[in-house]
């Protein structure tokens, strides 16, 4: 869904529709009480309480709070398709809720990915609604700048689960001087009180003597808060009566929708949803075109007469006409889980109940059953040669229709109900096992044991065979009587149990059905009653060094206990290379929205004119609003853009860009902190050393420099921690992140770009990952990276700054100084106290410029700061005396053998530690059957690279290949080795060669993926 979509679906849920009830109601009681309002005030409440209108006022104004309406009209996108900036998500996020009416918000971490400016605009926009329309508000933040900060007047401090402080933000130092520490100048305060929580960081704001202090625990600190007189003065309001309100103040109702109306607004999104996943339908339908096609030519009609021989080929297309139909339906459990996060955060919103999501989400695939069964039978029918007759054709589709509805809804259940794709898989491959099984092809009713009769009766696959085979072999044709006096199609059906009476074929239908709505109750109650999956509750801690009062040692230790590391090179030493950017540009082709909006061009440009230096040793800030063009400028560097268009000059060390050899000194660390969770910390580490270093690097070099990469992002107290899942278990956000420096940092790479590595943490814990970053750049390295609203401690750790602005812009490219000492001439002059990373934003934001009519990248490209840039670019352009274009004699850094070793290495621990999906698989073999079918020549091709029937070959030859005991079938006398041959083209002289061919496949199978991972992208950037 686009973003506006998102926001009038929000709106829609929210009860925003009853607005036009509520103002009829304001202005009937206004006229009884005689009051004439506000104008401006009744103009905006009748423009956002028109009815029937398809874009909402509301709508577009919070679009504009939000600073989303330049992409009001872009996909929100995902993981696989290009969409909305980090920033820009987040931004929706809050939007979604701030476009209803409700009166009461809680709001956590929403300026994570958001620039200073934007936070602030944000913010403030919060504090006049609170302020003016009575709003009550919460709002967690995690490094709020001293601007945001003040915005707030209530403040609450928590720690360890207790309440710290709670009250007038500006009285929180005056406790905390109280208590014995003090904020000294240039300190933030929003930093202050985060880290005199710290163990580690406590002490150096104790005002008394070293000698005097002791570690104050949270615990400690919430029991001084309620004794003082802020904490009693707390408990006043809730001990004190409540007034009476009348009942109109509250809401009764648990949805603001009437159900009708939910059920609209749902429907209306599943088909928007629908039409927006069309390539998946059409894909998939073209794809059951296909197989029919493929299967009609297998069970061609002019090879086919109505004897009985050939009755059993028309029972197993049949068959294998219900299977492909049950199996089209399977990637409704894909498209069903990737829509679940979204439905249970809305759920918990109240927005629909979980019934008004699951109906139209069923009912709506209607139409696709219905498509993808007149696709296969219009091929099949009379292509294979059933029963001329239009009556027998509607019947055999109808049944085919209930049968894909019935496994559909099914399908919906199961992702539902077990939410991942391992554990839903298995089921789903488990219940079509079942249905194979119990079904009366693969194993006829007479042949199963009485005991498991109850399993052909709840079969789907029963009734859809039951139904089908009823329609075909009684019809005429199939009448003929054989010797015993029993017709052709008579006897197929004993044979296989199926032998019903016409009647039942409307029972089938009547089963299928109430399957499908059994599936839809089921669906409905799993989205109710089955809560979302295993919230994250933070990893186990290591070490706990605040305790006891006798670690006071270990705490008055120096936070940053790294530093020797910092200033000495590491093991292996690194080439030191700048890389320079001359006019860079940077378009996409114009989206389609845009260009009915009226964009004059066909290109979209995203990067313009931009230049610049980055030198080893030298750590470079890269900073802008949100959509600035900061992520695009990094992806373009390190030549990870997929599509669009690049104009420039990138040099590495004076000599052109060559990208192949380039990533071979690159390290790029993306937003998304992607690891395998089976492994631990030091072995994810050494799986990117192993791979990733030069093969002249010996094992115990290749350790040591492990374990100094480890020391140096501070992660040698955790490294046999298991990495584990995001949101579940294992590592915490901070300790990814640094984890996903660590293994890039092991390939020893000239170059590191960063996005965002602070993005998501608090105050301390970005102080962390900014100290690992420093430690490595430190040890000779080109370093940048993309940060937001950093406090004045971790803004001033970089050494130069890149600052962009809308339009991929550059407005300031320079250093930073000593204390922020390097300024923008001309512009207004940083408050004391005052975050400089926050007064940058805020004095060279789009409102100051339309202010003071002013383009500052105009002023910034006139300026003598730029023509300096101008020159180092030209400096560093030039190649060193002496000096050769990097090159490398192979394209990895290890050979085929050992890329294979430690891939294979990493397999076994993963599935090692992934008990639960092995045993599923175990489960799955085990009680799995083969179910296979003789093919004509023209398709014997088929046989031959099938590995099922090189698998069956092997086992039937092997066990019965030389057994000569005499059998009869189909009317003949012969040997079990015999009847192989004749039959089957089984030879026991040929074991060795199949032996040979089912240890070929896999090797074949792995070519073909290693193929595949290497020549195909599907993430477009």
């Amino acid at each position: 869904m686009t973003v506006r979509e998102t926001l009038d679906f929000s709106s829609r849920c929210q009860g925003v529709g009853r607005r036009p009830k509520i103002l009829k109601e304001v202005s009937a009681r206004e006229s009884a009480a005689g009051i004439i309002p506000d104008a401006d005030i009744d103009i905006y409440m009748k423009a956002i309480s028109v009815e029937a209108s398809k874009r909402s006022l509301q709508t577009d104004y919070i679009l504009k709070i939000m600073g989303l309406e330049i992409c009001a009209d872009t996909m929100v996108g995902d993981a696989m398709i290009r969409g909305l900036s980090g920033g820009q998500k987040k931004r929706l996020t809050t939007a979604e809720m701030i476009v209803g009416p409700a009166r009461a918000y809680f709001m956590d971490e929403i300026s994570n990915g958001l620039d200073s400016s934007t936070t602030f605009q944000i913010i403030s926009c919060f504090q006049q609604l609170t302020n003016i329309s009575e709003y009550t508000m919460v709002i967690s933040l995690l490094q709020p700048t001293p601007e945001v900060f003040d915005l707030f007047d209530d403040l609450i401090l928590m720690a360890e689960g207790k309440i710290i402080y709670h009250g007038p933000r500006n009285e929180a130092l005056n406790f905390f001087e109280e208590c014995g520490f003090i904020c000294p100048e240039r300190k933030e305060v929003a930093d202050f009180l985060q880290e005199i929580l710290s163990c580690k960081d406590q002490q150096q704001y104790w005002s008394g003597p070293n000698e005097s202090y002791r570690y104050i625990s949270p615990h400690e600190l919430s029991s001084m808060f309620k004794e003082n007189h802020r904490g009693r003065k707390l408990e006043e309001p809730i001990v004190s009566p409540k007034s009476e309100l009348g009942k109109e103040a509250l809401a009764f109702n648990k949805y603001s929708l009437q159900k009708l109306e939910m059920f609209k607004a749902c429907g209306a999104r599943e088909a928007l949803l629908m039409k927006r996943s069309m390539f998946v339908y059409v894909f998939k339908t073209g794809q059951l075109a296909i197989i029919a096609l493929v299967t009609m030519s297998v069970f061609l009609r002019t090879r086919m007469t109505t004897d009985f021989t050939h009755a059993t080929y028309y029972m197993g297309a049949l068959f294998f006409s219900i299977l492909m139909i049950m199996l089209n339906g399977t990637p409704e459990i894909s498209m069903q889980i990737r829509r679940l996060p979204s439905f249970y955060k809305q759920k918990s919103y109240y927005f629909y109940s979980s019934w008004a999501y699951a109906i139209p989400a069923s009912v709506l695939k209607v139409p696709v059953s219905i498509l993808d069964s007149l696709v296969w039978i219009c091929i099949t029918y009379y292509g294979i040669g059933y029963t001329a007759s239009v009556s027998r054709f509607f019947c055999q589709f109808l049944m085919l229709c209930f049968v894909h509805q019935s496994v559909t809804s099914l399908y919906r259940f199961i992702a539902s109900y077990f939410q991942t794709p391992t554990a839903s898989f298995f089921y789903l491959f488990l219940a079509l096992t079942f249905f194979l099984m119990f079904g009366g092809f693969t194993l006829p009713k007479p042949s199963m044991p009485g005991w498991l009769n109850w399993g052909f009766w709840i079969s789907p696959m029963t009734y859809a065979e039951i139904g089908t085979v009823i329609n075909e072999f009684q019809a005429p044709r199939w009448q003929k009587e054989t010797i015993q006096n029993i017709t052709i199609g008579n006897r197929i059906l004993i044979n296989h149990g199926l032998y019903y009476s016409w009647h039942f074929y409307w029972i089938s239908i009547g089963a299928l059905f109430g399957s499908i709505i059994l599936f839809y109750i089921a669906f409905g109650l799993a989205l109710d009653y089955i809560t979302s999956i295993e919230e994250y509750h933070g990893s186990r801690p290591i070490k706990r060094l605040c305790q006891e009062q006798e670690k006071d040692s270990n705490i008055r230790k120096e936070s940053d206990g790294h530093s020797n590391i910092s200033r000495a090179k590491m093991t292996i030493p690194v080439m030191e290379l700048p890389i320079t950017f001359h006019n860079l540009n940077y378009y996409i082709d114009t989206p389609p929205e845009m260009l009915k909006q009226g964009y004059p061009t066909k290109r979209l440009q995203l990067l313009n004119n931009i230049t610049g230096a980055l030198r080893p040793g030298v750590l470079s800030a890269l900073m802008g609003v949100s959509g600035a063009g900061k992520t695009t400028l990094l992806d373009v560097l390190a030549g990870r853009k997929t599509g669009g268009y690049i104009e420039g000059d990138i040099r590495i060390g004076g000599y052109p860009k060559v990208q192949e050899t380039f990533v071979r000194i690159l390290g790029y660390c993306e937003q998304a902190d992607i690891h395998s969770p089976q492994l631990t910390v030091e072995e994810s580490v050494t799986y990117s050393a192993w791979l990733r270093l030069p093969s002249h690097v010996d094992k115990k070099t290749r350790s040591e420099f492990v374990a100094e990469v480890l020391e140096t992002v501070e992660l040698d107290q955790i490294k046999d921690v298991l990495v584990g899942t995001p949101q579940k278990n294992g590592l915490s956000m901070e300790q990814r992140k640094r984890l996903t420096i660590a293994v890039e940092l092991v390939s020893n790479p000239s170059v590191i770009l960063m996005d965002e590595p602070t993005t998501g943490l608090d105050t301390r814990s970005a102080a962390i990952v900014i100290r690992a970053v420093k430690n490595i750049c430190k040890t000779g390295r080109t370093v940048v990276c993309t940060i937001h609203q950093p406090s004045t401690k971790i803004f001033e750790a970089f050494d130069e700054l890149i600052l962009m602005k809308n339009g991929g812009k550059i407005i300031y490219n320079g250093p930073i100084g000593e204390r922020s000492s390097k300024k923008i001439s001309g512009v207004l002059k940083v408050k004391s106290n005052c975050n400089p990373a926050a007064w940058m934003m805020d004095v060279t934001s789009t409102s100051m410029e339309v202010q003071h009519n002013m383009d500052f990248a105009i002023l910034y490209d006139e300026s003598s700061q730029h023509r300096d840039i101008v020159e180092l670019v030209e400096k560093l352009s030039i190649p060193i005396p002496n000096s050769e274009i990097l090159s490398f004699s192979h394209r990895f850094p290890r050979n085929g053998w050992i890329q294979l070793k430690a891939c294979l290495w990493k397999q076994n621990l993963t599935y090692w530690r992934s008990p639960e999906y092995n045993l599923r698989r175990i489960m799955l073999t085990v009680i799995s059957a083969l179910v296979y079918g003789q093919i004509p020549k023209w398709w014997v091709w088929l046989y031959y690279l099938t590995p099922t029937s090189w698998t069956l070959d092997a086992l039937l030859t092997s066990q019965y290949g030389n057994i000569e005991k005499e059998v009869r079938a189909f009317g003949e006398t012969k040997s079990v080795s015999i009847f192989l041959n004749d039959y089957f083209g089984f030879h026991k002289d040929k074991l060795s060669l199949v032996a040979a061919v089912l240890i070929a496949f896999p090797f074949v199978l792995i070519i073909l993926f290693s193929f595949s991972i290497e020549k195909f992208n599907f993430q477009k950037r």
